[in-house]
Order: C-alpha cells, then structure tokens, then sequence
C-alpha cells in the first residue's frame, strides 16, 4: 500500500509551446472534473449515515448511542484530515483519493452488518478515518495544477461539490431502498456508486504537471507568487519541515485554524438544529422544514462561486476581506432567523438562505487560505490543519455543547452561542486581512525589474 501511495517518476522532457498548452489545458479540465466528482462520493458514503440513524433505532441502538456514532464520526474525520493530510504530501493523490473512497465505501457495506455498539463505533472510526483522505487529495491536486493567481475561483468551483453531494444524498439513498428493499440500502447503494467513482479517479486523474512531462504550474502561468520561501518549488518536504517550518510556527494558519472552530460552530448548528427549531417553535410542517434545509445547503453555491473570483480579482488573493465581511452578514442574518416572529414564513426562508449563501464562504476561503500560506508541497496538511480545528472542536464539541445548552436553558442559549461564534469568527478572520497580498508583490517585483 505504502508503495502504491508514492508518487511515480517524473518524466523531465518539457514539450514546445503549443503542445503543452493543449495538453496542459485539457489535463486541468480533466482533473478539475474528477476531482469535483471524486470530492462528492466522499460524501456519499459518509453523510448517509444519519439517514440511517431512524432506523438504526429500531434495530435496537439507542439516541445516546446514535449520538455518539455521529460524534465519533465527525472526530475521526477531522483528525484523519490532517494525519493523512500529511501524509498525502508525499503520495500520489490520483492514488490517494481513490483507495480512500474505495476503502470507506467497504466500511459502508460492512455497517448493516454490525450486530454490537462496539463493532458499529470501531467501524466509524475506520470510515471517518478513511474520509481523510479525500480533502488532502483534492487540495493537493489544485496547488499543483492551477496557479496562485487563480487558486480563490478554482478551489471554490471545486468545492461546491460537496454542497451538491448533500443534496443528492437524500434521493440517492430512496433509490438503494427501493433497489435492495431494505434500510440497508442506504449503505449498499451509495457504498456500490463511491466504489465505481474511485475508479473513475483512479483512471482519470494525473499526478503533477511535471510527472506528465509538462513544466510546473507557476512557469506555465508564469505566476510565481508564493506567501512562504521556499528554495525550490519542487523538492519534497520532509514531515519534519512541513510540521515545523510551515504549518506549526505560522501564526496566521493557527489564526484561520481557531477562526475555523466558530465557523464550524455556525455551519452545523443552524444546519443540524434548523428542523427542530423550526417545527417546535416557528410551527412549520415537516415538509416544509426539508424545504428550508435544501435553501439552506444550496444557496452556498453561487456565493462560494462569487466569492472565490472576488477575492481574486478584486482583493488581489487576500482571502480575509471576504471571510470577514461575510461572517459578519451572517451574524445579522441567524439575528433576524432568531428574533423573527413565528408565521412569517417568508423571512425565516429568507434569513436561512442568506445564512446558507454567506457561511460557505469563509467555509471554504479558509481552506484556500491555508494552502496561500504554504509551499504546494505541504498544501494537504496546511488544509488538513484547519480542518482538523473544524471537525473535532467546531463541530463535534460544538455539537455537545449546543445539544447541552438548548436542553438545560433553551433556545436563547443556542443562538447567544451562535452569535458568539460568529463574533469570534469574525475576530480571528480579520487577523489575516491583509495576508497573501499578489497586488504588493507585483510592485515589489516591478520595483525589482526596473
């Protein structure tokens, strides 16, 4: 496996300049394509999981037991995320996606089949575990094969796969219903489509551009720009030095990594609670509520798009300004979601859309901004790091916390604990606005031509 998982020989003959640009141009398409594709079956096989939590009660586990699953779940993913984060900087990420979705979607069909809580929690872990292999994968194959100048638009088209994953989920597992008559299909079917997607990958994706004989990204692009020095671009980082030089001593990944922790907090706790909110205090009909849970998940697409382009082209690479101002707008949204009377309808829709467009931002501009911190060479354990802060204190502490909260002192409680996550939120983001600034290093650099 450890021999799988290394990268294969270079190939060092670069080939004339047309050529490289038809083949360069339709390797990143290629890979843009398989990546978002690969990106989303993670989720396939990791969010179906509480689709079966229903039923999973009836064969005899209990809400605690449930609870726990979902938290071990979260927790594992998240420290998967930067283990193997690590890990993938040294390997193959045409590999590395693909054995990891493949080896979650075995753990998928083994999980009908756990008889004993015991047996259930070991196997979560594995499948949280395994998750972790595919955000490094995906983060590592965009540093490698799209240039600084253009990372914020990329990755953010990139990474609206997983909000299309979610809501494809949903039908994806009444299908395996309907195929194998059972609850166990929520398993069976989204496990069989994950494992024909890994090899999808596996056939389709590349390594670098180098190992395709093409030149790197940044002589291509003729974009060089690059947050940390590095002697070259190209050689391997040992493990010591991305822990050490890049990722544990830089203040400002430690910033966006606590920043991370309250956006989490706000990302599935609005997500998660909104139903039960919604049904027990607004008075919505069940029905109605899964119609404000899919605005919510959808309407992060176009603002993610938007934002990666703004913080682009209008602040020069700086992904601060935009994470910033947009976690602020979303204090004032979950503000109104709260404070709105029950029966108006159409403002809670409102509020939950505007929430949903505008948390999916720093969502995803954190990430970017990791890896704008970093060599390409240790762009899967910058994401890894952040995500990490997420998914084990945001989401699965957070998640403990806010269930706590809402039982012992209601439902003032959940949103003061929102709005301050938002605050703090807000605090950590604007401690890199001014970071990864491309439009000072071009006059930087024309000062140094001329």
């Amino acid at each position: 496996m450890i021999s799988m998982l290394k990268k294969l020989n270079r190939k060092s003959s670069f080939k004339t300049q047309e050529s490289t640009f038809c083949k360069y141009e339709k390797l990143r398409k290629q890979l843009m394509i398989s990546i978002f594709i690969g990106y989303a079956g993670y989720y396939f096989v990791r969010k179906n999981f509480p689709l079966a939590a229903p039923y999973l009660l009836q064969e005899g586990f209990d809400t605690a037991q449930v609870g726990i699953l979902m938290s071990v779940l979260s927790a594992s993913y998240g420290i998967s995320k930067f283990l193997m984060g690590i890990v993938s900087d040294k390997s193959s990420p045409r590999v590395f996606l693909s054995v990891g979705i493949i080896l979650s979607a075995v753990v998928n069909m083994l999980l009908p089949l756990a008889d004993s809580f015991k047996f259930m929690l070991f196997l979560i872990f594995l499948n949280g575990y395994f998750q972790g292999m595919g955000w490094p994968a995906c983060g590592k194959t965009l540093s490698h094969w799209f240039s600084d100048g253009e990372r914020g638009t990329k990755m953010c088209t990139w990474n609206i796969s997983h909000n299309l994953a979610n809501g494809i989920i949903a039908p994806l597992t009444v299908v395996g219903i309907a195929i194998f008559g059972s609850w166990k299909g929520i398993f069976y079917f989204p496990a069989i489509t994950a494992i024909l997607i890994g090899i999808f990958c596996f056939i389709f994706m590349r390594e670098d551009p180098v190992s395709c004989g093409l030149p790197p990204i940044e002589e291509y692009k003729n974009d060089y720009y690059c947050c940390a020095k590095v002697d070259n671009r190209e050689r391997e980082l040992s493990v010591k030095e991305i822990l050490f030089k890049y990722i544990l001593n830089n203040k400002y990944l430690w910033c966006l990594a606590f920043a991370n922790i309250f956006v989490y907090i706000v990302r599935y706790s609005i997500l998660d609670w909104c139903a039960v909110y919604l049904t027990t205090v607004k008075g919505l009909s069940q029905n109605l509520t899964n119609w404000f849970y899919f605005f919510y998940e959808y309407a992060g697409i176009p603002g993610v798009i938007f934002a990666g382009k703004l913080s682009d082209i209008t602040f020069k690479g700086r992904r601060g300004p935009v994470s910033t101002m947009s976690m602020l707008l979303v204090m004032l949204a979950v503000m109104v979601y709260w404070m709105n009377p029950a029966g108006n309808y159409v403002v809670d829709i409102m509020a939950l859309f505007i929430t949903g467009l505008l948390i999916y931002i720093p969502v995803t501009l954190i990430g970017v901004a990791a890896i704008d911190l970093v060599p390409k060479k240790a762009a899967g354990a910058a994401g890894g790091f952040t995500g990490l802060f997420g998914y084990l204190f945001g989401t699965t502490f957070g998640g403990i916390v806010i269930g706590k909260s809402i039982q012992y002192y209601g439902w003032t409680a959940f949103f003061m604990i929102i709005i301050s996550s938002c605050v703090l939120g807000t605090l950590f983001l604007s401690l890199t606005w001014n970071i990864h600034n491309r439009d000072r290093y071009m006059e930087n650099r024309y000062l140094e031509e001329i």
